[in-house]
């Protein structure tokens, strides 16, 4: 017992001792002991484990590699919305931003907060009681890849936070990349092995994320910065720059090129500085992210459904370069839409190979003159697909023949018409092979039906072989068709069908994403099952009402009265109906006494979540909303408050402490 309890002791100092040197050398990049003192340290600490395996605790350094393969990765839900940044590519665009925010705000000057916009992987990290549970993949926003035995490798993550620090359970976001110099390295050894060379560190480093196999992702030298504290149970922190330096604190690696700056004029100014600067860095950046500093303002201003208010991501131009224009290739996308795309000699921009360049449509050609075999100037600036910037006319020696357009579908040979004065032209056949492979793959994504196993080959041939030709055909799939047309397992074949059927129960909200409706994405369905109990409801819906929606503005209600006009999509919801699909929002009747109040939350509750209290709030009619404003009724308060009681304060807005809150909705009644 007395030697256990030794070894104990001992296991725990060697711990704290490994954490502190993987945060000289991981973090700091400043160690203080050799390699071969720290792998000392380790050996140690795992024969102790090895000889007491019930001393082994999550957090212990010896835990970051384990030895078996991820079958999968779990889909798991952040803790806060991960949204996107709105991007800008001038001073100017970057003066408005901070004129929309002045404005916003009701004041003359803003203090901002500048970061190396670091391009590498968005991820989510979950630590409880100080210890890294979970982390994740950025997703659809709301919900990513549970990643935790791959991230549990990157050394620079820490697996348990400093005592020294307040913060305990937190979710912090962060970018994983790889440095330049490691993923040089990297490549080199690759191609003596006869292997195929990364394209380009992002790739890198996305891949290795996702590798379901931990050991592989453990030989990859991969990094990370922190740069925000998306959830705290204790909130405390006035500013982002606060919050960063208790990261810094914590054990986090902070990038030290991270600025707090006075005003926008500043802000300028070291975007500038950095633009001639960012090639000297061992990691690839492709601009700055500028962000309100003080969080009270960052609350006031708030967020649309993608992107924050409070902040903006500066592009720095982007590399241009000119190749040869092999081909012009049509793509119809699942509305219809013909959209040519530039088959290009490939040619390297920014660090990527690029072969395609996006040409946008029929007068974008016209208006440019852009002909095959054209020597094209190319540009990569924040799009997936690269674009065609101008043709080198000069470089022509007469074989170049004008484009024709065509005015048939290159798939199903239907007319490609222009409607009602739209640049676009579109196939008018709704069973256009391409356009019911483009409906399936969004009926099937994560974010709609999440339909694992239905992968673009197995789609590209139910297709081809007619036996699908809408998404309700899915549920009249059998064994034998599946078969018939893919050389499929009777494992995944049985697992494919158990997915559909199981996605029949996924909600409304899924079914109005999944359908593919113009302007329709997750978050706006999600308002739509808030707001009706099933989707016949939203058929018969008119403009009008629909627009008295919160957050419903004119486009999206045109689009959804639109798309419900047409028959043949009220034929498919007819038939998803009978293939037993659910379109009904399944709600428990309660008296909706809080109908039309807005509630904003603040501090840690001791009875509830954060999430239990917002889908208490909402279960009786209410709506949470993120900052508070003079519209907002009440404010629930926990411990350890923040900036959002102040401004309930000054505007007058009714406070609850959880008591309050419990009260009201045990009697039912907005008094007190």
């Amino acid at each position: 017992m007395e030697n256990k309890e030794k070894a104990e002791k001992r296991a725990q100092e060697l711990r704290e001792e490994i954490r502190y040197h993987d945060h000289r050398y991981y973090v700091l990049d400043d160690p203080v002991i050799s390699d071969h003192e720290y792998d000392m340290l380790v050996k140690e600490l795992e024969k102790i484990e090895e000889e007491y395996p019930d001393l082994i605790t999550p957090d212990s350094p010896t835990q970051r590699i384990t030895a078996f393969e991820i079958d999968e990765f779990s889909t798991v839900e952040h803790m806060s919305k991960m949204l996107s940044l709105d991007n800008t590519y001038n001073h100017e665009e970057l003066k408005d931003f901070d004129g929309r925010v002045r404005r916003g705000l009701g004041v003359d000057k803003v203090e901002y907060v500048v970061e190396p916009k670091i391009d590498g992987l968005g991820v989510a990290l979950y630590y409880e009681d100080r210890v890294f549970v979970r982390g994740a993949t950025r997703g659809d926003g709301e919900r990513g890849e549970d990643i935790t035995p791959n991230l549990k490798t990157i050394h620079s993550i820490p697996l348990r936070l400093n005592e020294d620090s307040v913060l305990d359970t937190v979710e912090v976001r962060g970018e994983v990349f790889m440095p330049r110099s490691e993923f040089d390295k990297m490549n080199e050894e690759r191609e003596k092995e006869g292997k195929e060379p990364f394209a380009n560190p992002r790739n890198a480093a996305a891949g290795t994320v996702r590798n379901k196999d931990p050991m592989i992702v453990a030989e990859r030298p991969m990094d990370i910065f922190l740069y925000t504290l998306s959830y705290v149970e204790d909130e405390g922190f006035k500013t982002h720059w606060e919050a960063l330096e208790e990261l810094d604190k914590a054990g986090f690696k902070v990038n030290e090129n991270t600025a707090k700056l006075n005003d926008i004029e500043e802000v300028i100014g070291y975007i500038d500085d950095w633009e001639d600067k960012k090639d000297e860095l061992n990691y690839e950046i492709d601009g700055m992210v500028v962000k309100v500093n003080d969080l009270g303002y960052q609350d006031k201003l708030g967020a649309t459904s993608k992107n924050p208010r409070w902040a903006i991501a500066y592009k720095y131009p982007a590399m241009r370069k000119t190749t040869r224009l092999n081909e012009i290739e049509i793509h119809v996308g699942r509305t219809g839409k013909l959209t040519p795309i530039a088959i290009l000699e490939p040619v390297q921009l920014s660090g990527t190979t690029v072969s395609r360049a996006s040409l946008h449509n029929e007068d974008e050609i016209e208006r440019k003159d852009v002909r095959e075999g054209d020597t094209v100037l190319v540009e990569k600036a924040g799009e997936i697909i690269p674009q065609v910037i101008k043709v080198i006319k000069e470089k022509r020696d007469g074989s170049q023949e004008k484009f024709d357009f065509p005015k048939a579908c290159p798939v199903c040979g239907s007319d490609a018409k222009q409607i009602g004065g739209e640049v676009a032209r579109r196939c008018i056949n709704v069973r256009c092979p391409a356009q019911i492979k483009q409906r399936l793959e969004l009926w099937g994504s994560r974010g709609a039906m999440d339909i694992e196993g239905m992968g673009p080959k197995l789609l590209d041939k139910l297709v081809e072989k007619g036996v699908v030709k809408s998404v309700a055909d899915l549920y009249r799939l059998g064994k034998i068709q599946l078969t018939s047309v893919e050389r499929m397992g009777d494992k995944s074949t049985r697992n494919l069908l158990k997915e559909i059927e199981e996605s029949k129960d996924m909600g409304l909200d899924r079914v109005l994403y999944g359908l593919g409706i113009k302007y329709v994405g997750s978050h706006v369905a999600q308002v739509l099952t808030d707001n009706y109990d099933s989707i016949d409801e939203i058929m018969e819906a008119g403009q009008e009402e629909l627009e008295g929606i919160d957050e419903i503005g004119p486009k999206i209600a045109e689009s959804i009265v639109s798309f419900f006009e047409d028959e043949q999509n009220r034929k498919v919801v007819e038939d998803l109906r009978n293939s037993g699909v659910k379109m009904e929002v399944e709600r428990e009747e309660v008296e909706q006494f809080l109908d039309g109040k807005k509630f904003v939350l603040t501090g840690s509750l001791e009875n509830y979540t954060r999430d239990e209290a917002a889908a208490e709030i909402q279960r009786y009619g209410g709506r949470v909303t993120s900052a508070v404003s003079g519209a907002t009724d009440y404010i629930l308060v926990g411990g350890n408050p923040g900036s959002k009681l102040d401004k309930a304060k000054e505007l007058g807005t009714t406070i609850l402490d959880e008591d309050d809150f419990i009260k009201m909705i045990e009697e039912r009644s907005l008094e007190g």
